[in-house]
């Protein structure tokens, strides 16, 4: 074999493996929440009791707390162009199922993207405590206010010492 055609199968090898290695990397397609069966949900029907309603829709995404008894079912999908990177919403539904004071459904609603504003559903950050101080201020927190012997607020530790003197 030539020098040149080593040298070129080489080249068209390695290039290959950069190939199927960056197209892992190449985008997809991510679903969060619950996906509504649209079947399913037309057989909702004012009336309708808690129960049967769960045996039809399963367990709600989130309960209201406040005013009239409402479940709501959340899906939302996203896109990602490139693994690794954050992702675009392209779609959300919200579907409501209102409830009545005896626990019979009321009203079923759908909301969409255009109805509202688009929220979280993962979260992907850890709370710490010390985020609302500056690194500095954290290391010479302790200097400002040093007291090795109490608080100083008139009681003291040497045997004997009198206060307010």
């Amino acid at each position: 074999m030539s020098r040149r055609l080593v040298s070129s199968l080489a080249r068209a090898a390695v290039l290959g493996a950069v190939a199927v290695g960056v197209s892992g990397c190449i985008g997809e397609d991510i679903r969060h929440g619950y996906q509504i069966d649209q079947a399913a949900l037309a057989t909702v029907k004012p009336g309708m009791g808690a129960e049967q309603v769960l045996q039809i829709l399963g367990t709600p995404s989130t309960v209201s707390t406040v005013g009239n008894k409402s479940w709501y079912y959340i899906s939302q999908n996203t896109r990602r162009t490139v693994m690794f990177l954050g992702e675009q919403v392209e779609d959300q539904k919200v579907t409501a199922v209102y409830f009545n004071q005896g626990m019979k459904v009321e009203r079923v609603a759908l909301y969409g993207l255009q109805d509202g504003r688009v929220f979280d559903f993962i979260e992907r950050t850890t709370p710490a405590s010390g985020a609302d101080r500056a690194f500095i201020s954290q290391l010479f927190r302790g200097l400002t206010r040093y007291e090795p012997f109490g608080s100083g607020a008139g009681a003291s530790v040497v045997p004997g010492a009198r206060t307010g003197q």
